[in-house]
């Protein structure tokens, strides 16, 4: 009788596992959740609608792509909400775009492109962005649910592509997923540190029910029991895409997390400060990112007089002629700080690692990410408090805790004399004459000189723009855009438009090399087109001139550093833009001509200025590597 019991515990035993699978089976097939959620097999909805509705409710006012069939519903869907499109000549641009909104607008920059290589063509752009630390959502397209690894056109994993250079990456799977993986990546974007996020959308997540349908159809099913067993199969998963997808949901933003630091932190930095003698600030671009108007730390700044050294989006944060403001000898300052203050800014190369800042300097680093925060410390430097929090927010504090104290001002007048000094020095470079062509220094003071004060400066190059960042002045915050720590060439396009459509009453400009102006000069196809016209200033020497520099002394060859001196503004003018050539014999027209690409762009056509420069020795010893 035992043994009879025993084969009856075994048996009940099996037959809980076997309907526990069974349930497990229905539930992944989607079976449990369609009995209570209902298929609106007549609805003409789809996918794309969901996300416009998603995408407006967080105020998206722009959506960056190159068309592709697997998008489409997407980009038809926002356009009928109000959302712009705007189409790029390139996917890489639409994403550099969707990035300058991003940090422009304190919105989540978006950008859409079509699943396989359309995708695959963001992939540095968006490397860019994780760099840059830019909230940026990017929307792929993708074959349909079933046809993933099988062979269908243009498909890739493009998850496993993504996932290491995005916060989040998600695969939607159906149409009722759509709305909070959305909200759910937006808020992830802007949390923490900011950075790029990815949703993969399957073709047939998008579609409507009848197109996704007639795809389903089995022309000629097996027959028999595995006829039947395929056609339920493919059916069941045609419903279960669409149950439930078209209920109610909310679609507002979901909360966004910002580490910030404690108040004895806080407390212990302003006595830090209070005490300091010679102190410096050093900002980087996280110290403009929200929720703290750049504003409010300016004027943080201001009132507590501490010079300040501005790289990246910081640049412009104090106006064009700040007394705090120190633009030359960061490095001498560092030597003589007895306090720095690293504001968002990493101990990265820009900073040799950490080497320049002197080890009798109490440092101060404050940073989102942990990581970046603490880059380095354990080599050349070492912070005397690390917070890992807003670096905006924290100025802001630190100003109200050190109310009534003020930098002595014998040291920030000691630097900015310094900074006379050298900069004088550098106008007398521009006024040397060069073996050809006109002197690129002279050049950019020139533009400097006459552009608006409104004006968004974008820099995309290497050896002019290096020039252009020492002689230059943003005039005011969040008015010039660089790539960031990862030096990509090619951004011009993309910054421009997404700085165009943010501020449409403001001149653009972008500062390019003849070399990365090759990357996106198709774009003024796109500033034709969508009226955003810029003003584009090429220092053509015809050489990739910041390699040619360290390449030629060291190895004896300049191979593959030459260019020609080609007819850019000829490509300008092809694109429906207007072109200027500037060479030697046109010098004594250049702030005529200047001034006649700034009239165009007023009348609605994007200029580009074709500027033949020679050679100086101003950046000699500048790095590439």
């Amino acid at each position: 009788m035992e043994s009879f019991g025993c084969i009856s515990s075994i048996l009940g035993c099996s037959a809980c596992i076997a309907v526990g699978g069974l349930v497990l089976a229905a539930y992944k097939l989607g079976v449990i959740y369609q009995l209570f959620h209902k298929t609106e097999t007549k609805s003409p909805r789809h996918g794309g609608e969901s996300v416009a509705e998603v995408l407006r409710a967080h105020g998206v006012k722009f959506l960056f792509t190159l068309v592709g069939g697997h998008i489409s519903p997407i980009l038809v869907a926002c356009e009928k909400v109000g959302i712009r499109i705007v189409d790029t000549r390139h996917e890489a641009t639409a994403v550099f775009a969707a990035d300058a909104v991003a940090r422009l607008s304190g919105t989540v920059g978006v950008a859409a492109v079509t699943a396989g290589p359309g995708l695959t063509n963001t992939v540095t752009a968006v490397k860019n962005a994780q760099m840059a630390e830019s909230p940026l959502l990017l929307l792929g397209g993708a074959a349909g649910t079933l046809l993933q690894g099988r062979g269908a056109l243009q498909d890739i994993d493009q998850m496993s592509l993504f996932k290491p250079l995005c916060k989040f990456c998600a695969s939607i799977r159906t149409v009722r997923e759509i709305v909070p993986t959305l909200r759910k990546a937006l808020a992830i974007a802007q949390s923490g540190t900011p950075g790029p996020v990815f949703i993969e959308f399957p073709i047939d997540t998008l579609y409507p029910y009848h197109l996704v349908a007639k795809e389903f159809a089995v022309k000629n099913p097996p027959k028999g029991l595995m006829g039947k067993v395929v056609s339920w199969y493919l059916n069941n998963h045609l419903m279960n895409l669409f149950a439930g997808a078209w209920e109610t949901r909310d679609v507002s933003p979901l909360p966004v997390h910002i580490p910030q630091a404690t108040d004895g932190q806080v407390q212990r930095c302003v006595e830090l400060v209070s005490r300091a003698k010679n102190p410096v600030i050093l900002l980087g671009s996280q110290a403009t990112l929200p929720p703290t108007p750049v504003e409010d730390i300016r004027k943080a700044l201001e009132d507590l007089g501490i010079p300040c050294f501005l790289g990246g989006m910081s640049r412009g944060l104090l106006g064009k002629d700040s007394p705090i403001h120190i633009r030359q000898n960061r490095r001498d300052a560092l030597k003589e700080a007895d306090l720095v203050l690293l504001a968002g800014t990493v101990c990265d190369f820009r900073l040799s690692y950490g080497r320049v800042l002197s080890r009798r300097s109490k440092i101060i680093a404050v940073n989102r990410d942990k990581s970046q925060l603490l880059k380095n410390s354990d080599m050349f430097w070492r912070p005397t408090v690390a917070i890992q929090g807003d670096a905006g927010s924290f100025l802001v504090r630190l100003s109200k805790g050190l109310k009534g104290h003020r930098c002595p001002e014998e040291w920030p007048q000691t630097l900015k004399a310094g900074d006379l000094t050298k900069e004088n020095a550098n106008r007398a470079k521009a006024d040397e004459k060069t073996e050809q062509h006109l002197n690129p220094l002279k050049v950019l003071h020139r533009v400097d000189e006459l552009m608006a004060e409104d004006s968004i400066i974008v820099a995309d190059g290497g050896d002019f723009v290096g020039s252009a960042a020492y002689i230059m002045r943003p005039r005011g915050p969040l008015r010039w855009l660089d790539p960031g720590a990862f030096g990509t060439l090619g951004v011009g396009g993309g910054f421009a438009l997404g700085a165009k459509l943010c501020r449409p009453e403001s001149e653009v400009w972008i500062v390019y090399g003849d070399g990365s102006l090759a990357y996106s000069v198709a774009e003024f196809d796109t500033f034709t087109r969508h009226k955003t016209p810029v003003i584009a200033v090429v220092g053509n020497d015809a050489c990739w001139s910041q390699i040619s520099r360290e390449q030629v002394p060291i190895l004896g060859s300049n191979v593959a550093c030459g260019l020609s001196f080609t007819d850019y503004h000829i490509v300008a003018d092809g694109y429906g833009g207007k072109g200027y050539l500037v060479g030697r014999e046109h010098g004594d027209q250049l702030s005529d001509i200047i001034r006649k690409a700034q009239k165009v762009t007023k009348e609605g056509k994007a200029a580009l200025l074709n500027v033949l420069i020679g050679k100086t020795n101003f950046r000699e010893g500048s790095i590439s590597v």
